[in-house]
């Protein structure tokens, strides 16, 4: 098994009845399938089970026999279809002699280089994405050069649900769902004229009830 290094990504997708498998990119994760490969003592063994089922006797007692046959030969089974898959599989790969990663050539091989895109990177490739991510980083410090809240009264208190029906404040002075104001509203204490908010019961200057 000289390619085991090939191997170290992949998932068994066999079966009772067949032997397949799913190899990865080790950069991107993009996978191939292998063609499935039936195992011939599993096929047998699930015809003779089926047919056991209706006749039972003779037949049920060779599908039992099968299947002990199936279970002494699957370890070998497997080992000929693995090794075939790996073969099979290799074509749909590149080999990155840098860093020995097996890799898709449709996206992480630089053809150019022979070599792996992490290994050696597609120059087109990468001036894009910097490009990108700097026209991102321009545009962060030209926005934060414009007055964006040029509306918004900081020294008012602002509240993130309308104090007499909850609903959601989106801004604005009055609730769009019930039209009462958004601002607490407040009224002066009777005794000593500090400003009460309108649902306290007492006046938290002198403690005086609110009257109304």
């Amino acid at each position: 098994m000289s390619m085991i290094q090939f191997t170290r990504n992949y998932t068994d997708r066999s079966n009772d009845y067949g032997f397949q498998f799913e190899f990865f990119c080790d950069k991107c994760g993009n996978g191939h399938m292998s063609p499935f490969i039936a195992s011939k003592v599993g096929v047998a063994t699930g015809i003779l089970r089926a047919a056991g089922s209706f006749f039972g006797g003779t037949i049920g007692r060779a599908a039992n026999a099968g299947t002990h046959l199936k279970d002494a030969l699957r370890g070998q089974g497997w080992d000929e279809a693995y090794a075939e898959a790996v073969e099979e599989g290799r074509k749909h790969f590149k080999n990155c002699t840098r860093c020995g990663k097996w890799v898709c050539p449709q996206s992480c091989w630089n053809e150019a280089r022979s070599l792996c895109e992490a290994c050696a990177p597609d120059l087109a490739e990468e001036a894009a994405s910097i490009q990108a991510h700097v026209a991102v980083e321009q545009a962060r410090d030209k926005l934060r050069q414009v007055e964006q809240v040029a509306s918004l009264d900081v020294k008012a208190a602002h509240v993130a649900a309308c104090p007499h029906c909850n609903a959601k404040v989106e801004g604005g002075k009055f609730c769009a769902e019930c039209g009462k104001p958004l601002a607490v509203q407040k009224v002066a204490c009777g005794r000593c004229g500090q400003e009460v908010p309108e649902r306290a019961k007492f006046c938290p200057e002198c403690g005086t009830p609110r009257s109304g």
